[in-house]
This record gives C-alpha cells, structure tokens and sequence, in this order.
C-alpha cells in the first residue's frame, strides 16, 4: 500500500506493550512519531528505542506521542526491553506494537520490496492531529535514524502550521525562515510578519519569526 503526503493514517487496532490499542482514539489530540523496527532483540533497534525514551519530554512539549512497531508478540517485546533498560539504562516509555503477521507493516508500507515477509525497513511517519500524514522517512534496517533530524522535521511541520512559512536547507529552530510565495498582498504581509522581511527575490524573502512565535 502506498500511503501519500496528506493522506490519512489508516486506522488500525493491535496488541502492544501497553495493552490493546486502537489506533485513531489511543492518537486523540497529538502529533504521532510512528516508527517501525526490523525485529526484537536487535543492536539498532535496542538503541533507538532507548534514545526515544529518553526524548519523551521533548516529544510531549511538541504535543507529540510516539509508537513504535516490530514483527514479534506482546512477551518478546517485554523481553526485550528487560534488556534495552540493562544495555542502555532506559526503558521504552511508550506503546511498541506486536504484529507478528505483519498486519500493519503491510497497511503502512514497512516491508521492503522483494524480501520475505520478516524484517521491516525503518520507517517513520509524521501523524498530525486530524491523522492526516504528513511526512515519512524510510532508512534501510542496517541504518539508525536521526532522532535529531526527526525532532526538526516535526518542528518544521509545526512551524509551518502556525505561520504562513516554509523552512530552508538545513533550517534549524531560531534560524530563518522564507514567507510562502503565495502571500504577496502587501497589507497581508504587514500584519503576519510586523517584524519585517527581507526580499531577494518576489518569491524569496526571508524573516525571522520572534521567539515567542517559534
């Protein structure tokens, strides 16, 4: 299945770490980082899981939950995370789906092409409340993500959520941002951004949102 950039997030419900769980109602108001592992007792996954949990507080400031998924029951995942809290000194502090037949890798497109249904690849899905997708990243199962990357791309889908802007290469939360070319009206342009912009081109012109706005 091929799931696009605004599509909805398909709806699901599956065992996981933390009880049943019912896609949609568990996500209510939040943002969702929905991440897939490869398999248990794994030595990336291990260390991602461990570094999420320790970005549990920077997720919730950003109203964000996340879930993770990978192929094995409901009891090797508890297995599993006795070890993640041994190795790395955390333990997961959010749901981790059991979907030993692949159910919701298939729905969300977590199996790479042409191999035997088993491992996944490492997905991510950026979920917005109205459980619209609204950014995914695929990274091949020998290759750990970014979580500093992730925490970008949700502050930049946030951002341009709030404020009629977009985000260049490499931005970075405080560093400038271009007005969306759509906005040329000059009355317009004066109440969103007071603090003025500068014009290198009609369509390129960058400001610097307050701190108060970022």
């Amino acid at each position: 299945m091929s799931l696009l950039i605004h599509g909805v997030a398909p709806d699901f419900t599956s065992d996981s770490t933390q009880g049943p769980l019912s896609f949609h109602a568990w996500q209510g108001h939040h943002w969702v980082i929905f991440f897939s592992h490869p398999k248990d007792f794994t030595p990336v996954c291990t260390t991602e899981l461990a570094t999420v949990a320790r970005l549990h507080g920077a997720f919730a400031e950003r109203n964000a939950k996340a879930l993770a998924l990978s192929v094995d029951s409901v009891e090797d995942h508890h297995r599993w995370i006795v070890d993640i809290e041994a190795t790395q000194g955390i333990a997961p502090n959010f749901p981790i789906l059991a979907d030993p037949e692949r159910r919701v890798a298939q729905l969300y497109g977590m199996l790479p092409a042409g191999a035997p249904d088993s491992f996944t690849v490492r997905s991510v899905y950026f979920i917005d409340p109205a459980h619209r997708i609204r950014a995914s990243l695929t990274y091949p199962a020998a290759t750990g993500r970014n979580f500093d990357e992730i925490l970008r791309v949700l502050d930049g889908l946030q951002l341009t959520d709030r404020h009629a802007v977009a985000t260049p290469a490499n931005w970075r939360p405080g560093g400038e941002v271009v007005i969306v070319p759509s906005i040329q009206d000059p009355d317009e342009l004066a109440r969103r951004f007071p603090q003025g912009f500068r014009a290198e081109r009609p369509w390129l012109r960058w400001t610097r949102l307050p701190s108060d706005q970022t």
